[in-house]
């Protein structure tokens, strides 16, 4: 193990993951957050085919996942698969300053996704690799906040752009998103650069034995927590419908902008003492009280009344994401053997990812119905992701976790 002295010291492979993910959330959300106002504002596409686009996205990366982490396992090499995962993601984005139609969307965002599924599972274990258990939530946590600083910057710089290229409208413009594009090569090539100079794997122990491909090696308390967490996603549609739902209630392109920078500044301020809490009175507790939030601001956005209920509760939305997205990932590491971490992160991811379709599916349709049916209206999908994520929770607390030293 890259273990590193000292109490609050962590190692060299988490903090250049955690700088990869910094320049590739830079990248990233200047352009994803303004995606679905790209697709609605100027190709005019509906909420249900945003939905389709955006389930896909996820689901098309899932099996790559699953099969990403368990090859890294058999192979030993965390890394390489990593970077390979990043490039792909980066040779993407140049696809979205062309696409004229949601197809060519589609298939760019398909792709980046893709890029996705084959670095997540391999990354997430060089992480759990590399830091001692006792610092793994710390570990997670450091992660998140670094990614999450990333999209706060990206999303400063897509503010400043859409100030200067399109002032205060309350629609986006093509030109607009295109430069946003252009812009966003240069930190995805910098988050490639920085893993595949900067990292080292973290030899596996010789005793391992080679992991079996198989979802019921990960154990019956891993498939359990599976389940929950696959209820919990079948509510958690994509942010495109909270972004959607800002602009409904008249929220601007530029006000839009703001509050993501305000949800991702909470985001990263509450990843790294989350994870530090989770190391000292446990996992579930942390990801409990995170899932109890959700529901409670999903509530709130379907009975939203203005455009400032929205602000304020994707702001503290933030509390949500922080809490429980690194905790998640240091107790996968927690509750299963060290030599099948790479299958139980490509596993956990493939479950997110392939709940992101129906979810967000079932969000698109609610909203806006789909053939001659007109649908339940903005508010249906944030009440039904409330009741989804109350369902899990009761499940969660429940659920009793065995914890792996190693």
């Amino acid at each position: 193990m890259d273990g590193g002295k000292g109490k609050n010291k962590l190692p060299r492979n988490v903090w250049v993951v955690a700088v990869t993910s910094f320049f590739t959330d830079v990248s990233s959300e200047m352009v994803v957050n303004l995606l679905p106002l790209f697709l609605n504002n100027v190709l005019g596409v509906r909420t249900s085919v945003i939905g389709l686009i955006e389930g896909v996205a996820e689901s098309v990366a899932s099996l790559l996942k699953v099969f990403s982490g368990w090859i890294s396992d058999r192979l030993g090499m965390r890394k390489w698969l990593a970077v390979i995962g990043y490039t792909v993601s980066t040779l993407s984005k140049p696809v979205y300053y062309f696409a004229s139609t949601w197809g060519v969307v589609a298939g760019a965002r398909w792709g980046d996704r893709m890029g996705k599924g084959i670095r997540t599972a391999p990354r997430d274990a060089l992480v759990a690799d590399s830091v001692d258990a006792k610092q793994r939530g710390y570990a997670f946590g450091f992660h998140r906040a670094a990614d999450t600083a990333g999209a706060f910057i990206g999303l400063i710089i897509a503010f400043v752009a859409v100030w200067f290229l399109q002032g205060s409208g309350n629609r986006l413009k093509a030109h607009t998103f295109r430069v946003l594009v252009l812009v966003s090569l240069i930190p995805a090539a910098l988050a490639v650069l920085t893993l595949a100079f900067g990292a080292r794997d973290v030899r596996p122990s010789e005793k391992a034995a080679k992991p079996r491909f198989g979802f019921l090696s990960l154990g019956r308390r891993f498939a359990f927590f599976m389940v929950v967490i696959g209820i919990f996603e079948l509510g958690n549609s994509s942010d495109a419908f909270l972004v959607l739902r800002a602009q409904q209630k008249g929220l601007s392109i530029f006000g839009i902008i703001g509050m993501l920078i305000a949800f991702n500044l909470v985001y990263a301020l509450v990843s790294v003492p989350a994870g530090k809490l989770s190391d000292r009175i446990g996992r579930k507790t942390v990801i409990a009280v995170g899932w109890g939030f959700y529901a409670l601001i999903y509530l709130g956005m379907a009975m939203a009344g203005t455009a400032l209920h929205v602000v304020v509760l994707y702001v503290f939305y933030g509390f949500y994401y922080g809490l429980t997205y690194g905790t998640a990932k240091a107790l996968v590491a927690d509750i299963v053997e060290p030599e099948l971490r790479g299958i139980a992160y490509g596993t956990y991811n493939a479950v997110l990812g392939i709940f992101d379709l129906p979810a967000s599916l079932i969000a698109g349709v609610l909203w806006s119905g789909v053939g001659s049916w007109k649908g339940f209206g903005p508010s249906a999908p944030f009440f039904f992701g409330a009741a989804m994520a109350l369902t899990a929770l009761a499940m969660l607390l429940f659920w009793k976790p065995v914890r792996y030293s190693r």
